[in-house]
């Protein structure tokens, strides 16, 4: 078969022959059908991420972890967890039987690849209680994920969306998906605590967080108050770390700030983690919610993996 094979820790993977994967006792061969290629795997081939030891333990092997293909049968499911080194990457991977869900009828493919990022901007109703009405932040709004945040804060019926990235170019299109303020994070750091103060109103009741880092940092020192009250409660849900790994955080912005800290498995289980991919999925089929695609040919994968032009849409390859 062909896939993209990785041959050293961060190289580029190469189209080219794999053996075809031979499923053993209590797993299933899968032929792909689509496979979204997202920073984690990028992450994990480059060795930087947690589970590179997992994923990328023997060389040559296929990267990404997931998909959606069809089993011998021909239904449709999303898959997880290929048997090492078959990565989801490539015409077929073999999978443990039970790895796998059915993809609802009526979406694309290359569509569901992407419901899962989803998810990430429902956790403002799983991980922070989120009712609607609420103000709700989205750090990093002009990514993939943080662009479905701001369009599932509106079909959850926030009352405000503030939005904050890096390009007015991207901030002028994330207004046009539903944010009603963005705030450019390239700029000093006094500019910017000034901007989240001045979009505050009465108070960021929801933060979505995908950046962390530097400007996470002074949102937080911004919101520490100026005199003694009783402020407010803002629940910051922690998502990514694009903009960095760590922050300093000063006790007052928790001790008086009324800042409360989550992370986005707050409030997962097996029941919440159906429900929000069920509202997900019921939004896709209606054509409420929207998946900004990138189709490339897996045959095309060593130039599509460095891509760096996809401006907010999802780099989805197809065998």
């Amino acid at each position: 078969m062909k896939a993209a094979v990785l041959h050293e820790i961060g190289g580029v993977p190469r189209y080219e022959d794999f053996p075809d994967p031979v499923a053993g006792d209590d797993e299933v061969v899968i032929d792909v059908r689509a496979v979204a290629v997202e920073n984690v795997d990028k992450r994990i081939a480059a060795g930087t991420h947690y589970a590179s030891q997992q994923y990328i333990a023997q060389l040559p092997a296929i990267p990404a972890f997931d998909g959606v293909g069809t089993l011998p049968d021909g239904t449709v499911v999303g898959f997880g967890n290929p048997r090492q080194p078959y990565g989801a990457l490539a015409e077929k991977t073999v999978v443990p039987k039970g790895a796998y869900v059915p993809v609802a009828e009526g979406i694309d493919p290359a569509i569901a690849t992407v419901l899962g990022t989803a998810i990430t901007g429902m956790s403002i109703k799983t991980a922070a209680g989120f009712v609607p009405g609420e103000a709700v932040l989205v750090q990093g709004a002009t990514g993939v994920a943080g662009r479905l945040a701001v369009k599932v804060a509106r079909l959850l019926g926030a009352g405000r969306v503030i939005a904050t990235g890096r390009d007015d170019d991207q901030l002028r299109e994330v207004q046009t998906l539903g944010a009603d303020t963005v705030i450019n994070t390239a700029v000093p750091d006094d500019a910017l605590a000034q901007a989240y103060l001045d979009a505050k109103g009465d108070g960021y009741d929801v933060v979505l967080d995908y950046l962390w880092g530097r400007p996470t940092e002074i949102l937080l020192r911004s919101l520490v108050p100026r005199s003694f009250g009783f402020p407010k409660p803002t629940r910051l849900i922690q998502i990514g770390e694009s903009a960095g790994a760590g922050i300093v955080l000063a006790a007052e912005s928790l001790r008086t700030s009324g800042v409360e800290v989550y992370g986005a498995a707050k409030g997962l289980s097996p029941q919440t983690m159906q429900e929000a991919y069920s509202q997900v999925v019921t939004w896709a089929q209606s054509g409420e919610l929207t998946f900004d695609v990138v189709k490339v040919a897996l045959s095309d994968i060593e130039t599509a993996w460095q891509r760096t032009d996809l401006r907010g849409s999802r780099l989805v390859v197809v065998p």
